[in-house]
């Protein structure tokens, strides 16, 4: 089956594919990333990163208003969009979009770990999306659209799992349903193009379909209706 059989026969809408059924990608990437940060801009996207740093990575939804969610939170010194948890190396923005690559859009979080927590970042990732969409947030349909954690480290996983049993008891108590998110470890990060990166820094109207319940995590465990 050719590229546009695939576009032809999108199946984001319902399930995972199987790797077998995976685009087969490429050895390199198809594109260059050419500008820093549109915010930091004596920052590049790339590695390496200062050794004190750390990395996060969230899958919320679009990750244009996703990245949006953690550029402006003191501590953090990088953000970057891409596509990851999937099986195609190296894939493009359209390859994603049919479903064919089992990769969700993610953001990177590049933080200092002595000026923000992680728990603050998990705090951030919980409340600005749906975490129990399933393969989709809003009206962004699709299995590259489930909320998700990647995690590097234990004590990462450890904090990603405790928060997301006191989200669940937060949510059940103001009657919301039952959390999809998957945490799993942090899988290979693609760069997604150029023009993805701070999308909504470069496009101060461009579409973002994030949207929160209205339950807020605190990081004591005791959680409020905002």
């Amino acid at each position: 089956m050719d590229f546009t059989q695939y576009i032809a026969q999108k199946i984001h809408q319902t399930r995972m594919i199987a790797p077998h059924e995976a685009l087969p990608g490429r050895a390199q990437p198809s594109f260059v990333l050419y500008e820093p940060h549109a915010i930091f801009r004596d920052r590049a996207l790339t590695p390496p990163y200062p050794k004190k740093l750390a990395l996060a990575m969230f899958g919320m939804g679009c990750f244009w208003g996703a990245e949006k969610c953690f550029w402006n939170i003191p501590g953090v010194y990088v953000t970057a969009v891409g596509y990851a948890a999937g099986y195609t190396p190296h894939p493009t923005y359209e390859e994603v979009c049919t479903g064919y690559t089992g990769h969700n859009e993610v953001v990177r979080v590049v933080y200092n770990p002595t000026q923000v927590r992680y728990q603050d970042l998990l705090k951030v990732f919980w409340e600005a999306h749906n975490p129990t969409q399933g393969f989709r947030q809003g009206n962004d349909v699709g299995t590259q659209y489930r909320s998700g954690i990647y995690v590097y480290t234990v004590k990462q996983r450890r904090a990603a799992i405790a928060s997301m049993r006191n989200y669940q008891k937060a949510l059940t108590k103001h009657g919301q349903g039952k959390i999809t998110t998957e945490v799993i470890d942090a899988p290979v990060f693609y760069f997604a193009e150029q023009y993805h990166q701070q999308y909504l820094v470069k496009n101060p109207r461009g579409y973002c379909g994030l949207g929160g319940l209205d339950v807020e995590l605190t990081l004591r465990g005791k959680t409020t209706s905002k």
